[in-house]
């Protein structure tokens, strides 16, 4: 055994003695493998993308892959011609063409569709019992939030066996690591991202099986861990004790150090504050399961990253979607005669839904905020967030009045919904629009008599993705909805694909037909 194949296998005693379990550990990151390779492939940037040498599959033992590099010490030029001559780097086959933009999304999904998979020895990849849909471009794994979104698509498509089994890919992870993580690569696996299952569910063939609920209640217990016993204005990794006693929650991250596909990136950003680094790292890592990677959500100084402060913050989108999840397995509890679950469930909401209304509702400003627990006051950032409470029933009339108010007169854009009202130069921010915040505040909006406003979000939303689309050929997955042209900013460059810009366009589509730029009443208009 080398050298390196030892250190391998004491870090996965380690980690397991560290659970107390008896089944073997979660596989090793990328970062956790290949070590001094890993570091050097990141620190001279290798490759343009941190993610692309994180998602390569060696060609070989990772031990012995290491024992040559520790021997060769190749650097600058020689590390790339090292890395391409033992893994094999990932790509992505470009899309059909199509002549209407509906006819485009549904040639596209044949393309993002992935077959079962048992990945190889060192690949990064974590095992999927059935096919999926990957968003496209650099991200070659399903992913969590993405692909409720993309599911949207795929029902209005008549794509229903793929719903289902993306479902048994996301019920598979639980069973095997007790949540979902951020997506399908073993550097994912300490986060999560929105939880969006119970609305999976909702559009599955079968929502009532049992074992939706057996997950939808180990989806819960995994962002609940810690709360009991958690003392007045204590937090515990994603649990928060609000001051008077209510409990709500946070994004987080339970792994430590710069993320393994944006290393390089991670670290530098550490190094222009003043924080400890591995504070940094974890606000970076808790933004990261956000989703809004990264926004001025999460920023002291919306122009520097190094003012992030993820952990700090009570976000109204995640508990929105927590109390969504509550009332779920009560609902579910309740018709599969489970009484008790049902009581304790519904309390749960009940609760939570008091929270929120009392710590994120601001009436004066008619909106909802995050909730900034240092400063014990919510936050200023005016946010697509806020619609999320719209979105999945919790607000009253009252509030979706002056929420819909609030969206007209700050958050409409020309081309769509905006994210934020802040150009930062970060993606989750103006002047971007995406996808699955259209959704949110279409349908929110449209629950709660707000139809005409939904409507005109859907209208100008289709018009920015068919222009984009007929000027590049290519469904984006993001749009400047200011000047309606692809969107910028973030860690990478634009990606195209795309999963949920695909199922919003299409399910908005089906909703409103007549909006279909390629529809006889739509060319006539």
């Amino acid at each position: 055994m080398t050298a390196h194949r030892s250190v391998f296998c004491a870090f996965a005693a380690l980690l397991c003695s560290a659970q107390g379990v008896a089944s073997p550990p979660p596989p090793p990151s990328p970062q956790q493998i290949y070590g001094p390779l890993f570091e050097a492939v990141q620190r001279e940037k290798v490759f343009p993308d941190g993610k692309t040498f994180v998602d390569a599959v060696p060609r070989g033992d990772p031990a012995t892959i290491l024992d040559r590099y520790s021997q060769e010490k190749p650097q600058g030029p020689a590390l790339r011609s090292f890395v391409l001559q033992y893994f094999d780097m990932p790509g992505e086959p470009a899309a059909m063409a199509a002549q209407s933009l509906r006819g485009h999304i549904k040639a596209l999904w044949p393309q993002l569709t992935r077959p079962a998979l048992s990945p190889p020895v060192g690949s990064s990849a974590l095992a999927l019992p059935a096919p999926y849909v990957v968003p496209g471009g650099r991200f070659r794994e399903i992913y969590y939030w993405d692909s409720y979104f993309t599911m949207l698509g795929l029902k209005a498509d008549g794509q229903q066996p793929l719903i289902d089994s993306m479902l048994v890919d996301f019920e598979s992870l639980i069973d095997r690591y007790g949540f979902i993580p951020n997506g399908t690569r073993t550097y994912y696996l300490g986060r999560s991202q929105p939880p969006f299952l119970a609305l999976m569910v909702d559009l599955a063939s079968n929502p009532d099986d049992p074992r939706h609920l057996k997950a939808l209640r180990a989806e819960h217990d995994f962002w609940m861990r810690g709360a009991e016993g958690l003392a007045t204005g204590a937090t515990h990794r994603r649990v928060v004790r609000m001051p008077d006693g209510a409990l709500l929650n946070r994004y987080w991250d339970d792994r430590p150090g710069p993320r393994d596909e944006s290393w390089a990136e991670d670290v530098a950003t550490a190094g222009q504050s003043n924080r400890p680094a591995a504070a940094i790292y974890r606000h970076l890592r808790a933004g990261a399961e956000s989703g809004w990677d990264f926004s001025s959500r999460w920023l002291d100084d919306p122009r520097r990253l190094s003012t992030i402060r993820t952990t700090d913050i009570v976000p109204v989108d995640l508990n929105s979607l927590l109390w969504s999840l509550e009332r779920a397995i009560a609902r579910r509890c309740a018709a599969a005669g489970d009484a008790a679950c049902a009581r304790q469930f519904e309390s749960l909401a009940t609760a939570r839904g008091k929270a929120i209304n009392r710590w994120l509702w601001q009436a004066r400003d008619g909106r909802y905020a995050d909730w900034d627990m240092l400063s014990r006051k919510p936050t200023a950032v005016v946010s697509a967030a806020t619609l999320f409470p719209l979105f999945v029933g919790l607000a009253d009339r009252r509030q979706a009045d002056a929420l819909a108010r609030l969206t007209r007169d700050q958050l409409l854009g020309q081309g769509g919904l905006r994210t934020t009202r802040i150009a930062s130069g970060q993606q989750w921010d103006s002047p971007n629009g995406w996808a699955p915040l259209q959704w949110v505040a279409v349908k929110g909006l449209a629950r709660t008599g707000h139809e005409a406003l939904a409507r005109d979000i859907a209208r100008r939303w289709i018009g920015t993705v068919d222009a984009a689309w007929r000027e590049t050929g290519k469904m984006l997955e993001k749009y400047d909805v200011e000047t309606r042209k692809p969107g910028g900013g973030g860690e990478y460059a634009l990606q195209d694909g795309f999963g949920w810009t695909n199922g919003v366009t299409s399910a908005l589509i089906e909703r409103w037909p007549d909006l279909d730029p390629d529809a006889p009443v739509a060319a006539a208009r």
